[in-house]
């Protein structure tokens, strides 16, 4: 029997998909996952968009040693990109490993699970922090494989599956070059990727023989898929989302955060043809979901200036319009939100509480600005910070407003009918008689009745829980997975 792991990710979707990936190399080896206490290597897929992020990330380091003081403990994703050493002196680490070369932890876990240390196969790489510090990765208590190459970083996944994620993450994109000045990704991931074309459409074909129903596309900055690629072997995300469309039988397919200037005239149009209001309502299932994540930042055009957003107020608004002339009322939008940029002004917050307020917002995430070491930002906070009073006054004022926008939109689909896909129930849930689920345009439903896992099915809401989930039941006309594929294989 193969030796036990437990995998913990941190930060956003797109890291989630390299935590996936990871993990269904080693099941797929024969290697068990378990719970923190009882793995033998315990893998920390970290986060450095902010310092809480790193907080956070050396927390649950710590609290593992604690709690499982024989584990082999590796660090890898942002953080261990960014700041290996770091990680390095905390007890219980034994791999820090970077993106730089993420594509080859499932081998480092593996040595480490056996018993090996990993650095005995690994001698020709060495850190960049420890040529830095006049020492090589054998001098180091942790294998350190970190530099700024990014020649093993690439992660392809094992073919997902619907598993543990009812709608896992497709990661096909890596990377990114916009150098927003307050980010860190380009450092901490290096430069846009593309997964080719191919690997993509196997990957879409295996998920549907597999029995799936909704399927992520996601990426660190996805929109910009296919742009590294040769004029030959080119290709642009609308593109690639067609050929999805056009020539598999995925029921539902979901796309993750995307730009506003990279939704393009093309992926907008896309939206209309596969996720357009009439769809549903005229017998078609909705293929595409209508659901856009649009980071917004700010609403002031100086702060976006100063933060080298490549988008100003009025883009952001249009782009929005023309996704609602699209997929119709029934969108749901999300968006980025930051607070206390270096220099904001009580008016240039106004700006952004009033453009927030304009605009049909089903969800926002909002966060408090936070200085990253070589960012261009670092050095705008120094000279002009805004004071943490302010910065907390002003998150709460954005969360209450955001509290008002979630619910408004949500109670718009009281007594209509949605096409949702049911999900694995917490137990707390599943104990009430009630089932998780999320409609295709992304609200959370509590389905009255017992129903397993990545069943597509139609509910009527009849109202919203103290939580502000769907309270919902199955529709008269509700359907089974199999008649969903079934009508998209006949739409095909």
């Amino acid at each position: 029997m193969g030796s036990s792991f437990h995998i913990e990710n941190f930060g956003c979707r797109a890291a989630r998909a390299d935590g996936e990936a990871i993990a269904s190399r080693l099941l797929s080896l024969g290697h068990c996952m378990q719970q923190l206490p009882d793995a033998d290597v315990v893998i920390v897929n970290t986060c450095s968009v902010t310092a809480e992020a790193d907080r956070a990330a050396r927390a649950y380091i710590r609290r593992t040693h604690r709690l499982n003081p024989e584990a082999r403990i590796v660090a890898t994703g942002c953080y261990a990109q960014r700041a290996p050493e770091e990680l390095t002196r905390l007890d219980g680490v034994a791999a820090v490993i970077g993106n730089s070369h993420k594509a080859l932890a499932p081998e480092i876990v593996l040595g480490l699970a056996q018993g090996v240390d990993g650095r005995a196969s690994r001698t020709d790489f060495v850190s960049a922090a420890s040529l830095l510090a006049g020492s090589g990765q054998m001098n180091s208590p942790a294998l350190v494989l970190a530099d700024e190459s990014f020649a093993h970083s690439f992660l392809e996944e094992a073919q997902v599956v619907p598993g543990a994620q009812t709608r896992p993450n497709l990661k096909i994109q890596e990377g990114c070059a916009n150098r927003c000045s307050f980010c860190v990704i380009p450092q901490t991931r290096g430069s846009s990727r593309s997964l080719p074309a191919a690997a993509v459409m196997r990957q879409v074909e295996g998920f549907v023989a597999a029995g799936g129903v909704e399927l992520v596309l996601s990426g660190i900055n996805l929109g910009r898929w296919g742009r590294d690629f040769s004029v030959a072997d080119g290709g642009t995300l609308a593109g690639l989302v067609r050929r999805i469309l056009e020539e598999t039988a995925l029921p539902r397919l979901r796309l993750s955060s995307i730009e506003p200037m990279d939704w393009d005239a093309e992926l907008i149009g896309l939206m209309a043809e596969f996720g357009g209001a009439s769809l549903g309502r005229g017998g078609r299932a909705t293929r595409l979901a209508r659901h856009a994540h649009l980071p917004l930042q700010s609403g002031s055009d100086a702060v976006l200036r100063r933060m080298h957003r490549r988008y100003r107020p009025w883009h952001y608004a249009e782009k929005v319009e023309a996704l609602l002339r699209a997929a119709g009322p029934e969108l749901t939008l999300g968006a980025d939100v930051m607070v206390g940029f270096p220099g904001e002004t009580d008016g240039e917050f106004e700006e952004t509480l009033a453009l927030v307020r304009a605009l049909p917002f089903g969800y926002l995430h909002l966060f408090p600005f936070s200085p990253r070491p070589a960012t261009r930002a670092w050095a705008l906070h120094a000279a002009a910070p805004v004071a943490a009073r302010a910065v907390a006054e002003r998150m709460a004022e954005l969360r209450a407003l955001a509290a008002e926008k979630t619910g408004a939109h949500r109670r718009r689909f009281v007594e209509l009918e949605l096409d949702a896909l049911t999900l694995h129930t917490p137990e707390t849930v599943a104990r009430e008689g009630r089932t998780a689920a999320l409609t295709e345009n992304f609200l959370p439903v509590e389905l009255e009745g017992d129903f397993e896992a990545n069943r597509q099915v139609r509910v009527r809401v009849f109202g919203l829980n103290a939580e502000g989930a769907l309270r919902a039941a199955i529709a008269s006309d509700g359907f089974t997975g199999d008649s969903f594929a079934f009508e998209a294989a006949v739409a095909l």
